[in-house]
């Protein structure tokens, strides 16, 4: 067995496919011995592997975006895809099943302060919509526990949220007016390492793709309960109902890839939002950042 130390970033329900990977088995089947290590900050999930304290990271490929704006020479990549919708949804108060992106010119809304890549992502569907996403007034410096609590007061009239807490909105009378993942896919969650780390243990990554093969493969086989069932340990906290409702929702927006190889157009998607937005001044491109050689080699014959 190949030891490797894994890193979160941090604990979140749309990771649910990472979390049933060590559960199930499914890296030691393959002969890995994958240690998890735990995450609260999502940005210094790459970091751990710069320093030398993990040879893989789960994450953002927003993250490999930022750094290699800051350094074109950079040597993190990315690889193998999981998460290729987005997570987010705006929830309000009442009932607007005719809501239109455009809608949020005469209304404010709460986005996510935890993390860039949302307001990114829809900031630039908001554009395409036609509506100047500078125009709209914002809450950008509330976390969504506040932002949903401002929403069911009345306080504010849209939030921007993720599981569980659109399934806490959904429990106290609040409604879902858009789903982020409906844009199609976006790149928000693929495995980081370093170019020498791909090199040096391509043969042990390459055992976790077939690992994270077999797991979204039973994920995509089997109902909610039974994923929920499967990675409830690692959300102790989380009342099992409302964690099945939160699962059984992100599979129904196709959140999670049928197998870990990474389209291209999900990368460009995430890409060109960041682009737009000003958080980068240039597109290093797919082939500058990602590697899905070694997803090809892992998956090859199976």
């Amino acid at each position: 067995m190949t030891p490797i130390t894994l890193q979160e970033p941090f604990r979140a329900v749309f990771y649910a496919p990472f979390y049933a990977a060590l559960a199930r088995g499914d890296y030691a089947a393959e002969g890995v011995d994958v240690t998890l290590r735990a995450g609260a900050v999502p940005a210094n999930a790459k970091d751990a592997v710069l320093a030398g304290v993990a040879d893989v990271a789960w994450g953002g490929p927003m993250r490999i975006l930022l750094a290699h704006e800051a350094d074109p020479a950079s040597p993190l990549r990315n690889f193998g895809a999981v998460v290729m919708g987005d997570p987010f949804f705006l929830v309000g108060k009442a009932p607007r099943p005719d809501f239109r992106l455009t809608d949020l010119a005469t209304l404010t809304l709460g986005t996510v302060s935890e993390v860039p890549t949302p307001w990114w992502t829809l900031q630039h569907d908001i554009r395409l919509a036609g509506l100047d996403p500078d125009s709209i007034r914002r809450v950008i410096d509330q976390p969504m526990p506040a932002n949903l609590a401002a929403v069911l007061e009345g306080r504010l009239d849209v939030a921007q949220l993720f599981e569980p807490f659109v399934s806490m909105a959904e429990e106290a009378g609040a409604h879902i007016w858009h789903t982020a993942a409906s844009r199609g896919p976006t790149a928000y969650t693929t495995f980081t390492t370093t170019t020498d780390l791909l090199r040096q243990k391509r043969e042990p990554f390459k055992a976790m793709l077939r690992g994270m093969a077999r797991t979204l493969a039973w994920v995509a086989a089997n109902p909610p309960p039974v994923l929920a069932d499967c990675v409830a340990p690692f959300f102790p906290d989380l009342p099992r109902e409302r964690l099945i409702r939160s699962l059984a929702r992100y599979r129904a927006n196709g959140l999670w890839t049928a197998n870990p190889w990474y389209p291209e157009q999900a990368f460009t998607r995430l890409e060109t939002a960041m682009f737009t937005a000003g958080a980068i001044t240039r597109k290093p491109g797919f082939e500058g950042t990602a590697d899905n050689a070694i997803v090809a080699e892992a998956l090859a014959g199976r």
